[in-house]
């Protein structure tokens, strides 16, 4: 019994490091395919978003979270329940504006840089962008405009990898008219 327990876990690390990895040689083609860093930026965030777009539907079938009713409620959702189910890891929620539309999820241990160091000639490369695009996408697919941005990175010598979110605005579904 405690053979296939291990075995569950093993497996689990394995998809862990080749999802790295993986994410990895994405970065590199994109780092080889466009002429500066903040192009690849771009392209992480614009491919991001596209995942985000198509992940919030599997998240809320695989959750059964309801809806959020604040900006608040949305990041203790991000932090305890999507980012544990996807990347296995739990930020903190901080730095809350006094408005309430603004706070930082703080990442202790980011997977997606595992094994990674920046190149010198690529220090304006925000690596785990992605996560970024990610996080407009979904939000975007429940009604909510949000801003997503790297304000720390341990890749780049902080001690932490921090994503400020802010919120824009809520998105009212446009329905033609006499359909309500």
């Amino acid at each position: 019994m405690s053979r296939q327990a291990n075995r569950g876990t093993e497996s689990k690390k394995m998809s862990s490091e080749l999802f790295t990895l993986t994410y990895g040689a994405l970065v590199t083609q994109l780092c080889k395919d466009y002429e500066n860093d903040e192009d690849v930026n771009k392209q992480l965030d614009r491919m991001g978003y596209n995942i985000g777009v198509r992940l919030i539907e599997d998240f809320l079938a695989r959750s059964n979270v309801g809806r959020c009713h604040d900006f608040r409620e949305t990041a203790d959702v991000i932090a305890k329940v999507a980012f544990k189910m996807y990347l296995g890891i739990t930020p903190s929620i901080t730095n809350w504006s006094p408005a309430g539309d603004e706070f930082s999820l703080i990442l202790e241990n980011n997977p997606l840089v595992d094994f990674v160091e920046l190149p010198d000639n690529h220090s304006a490369l925000i690596y785990s962008n992605l996560l970024c695009g990610v996080l407009r996408g979904a939000l975007e697919m429940v009604q909510m405009a949000v801003e997503a941005k790297f304000v720390q990175d341990t890749l780049k010598g902080d001690g932490v990898t921090e994503i400020r979110m802010r919120f824009v605005r809520r998105i009212e579904d446009n329905l033609p008219a006499g359909e309500e």
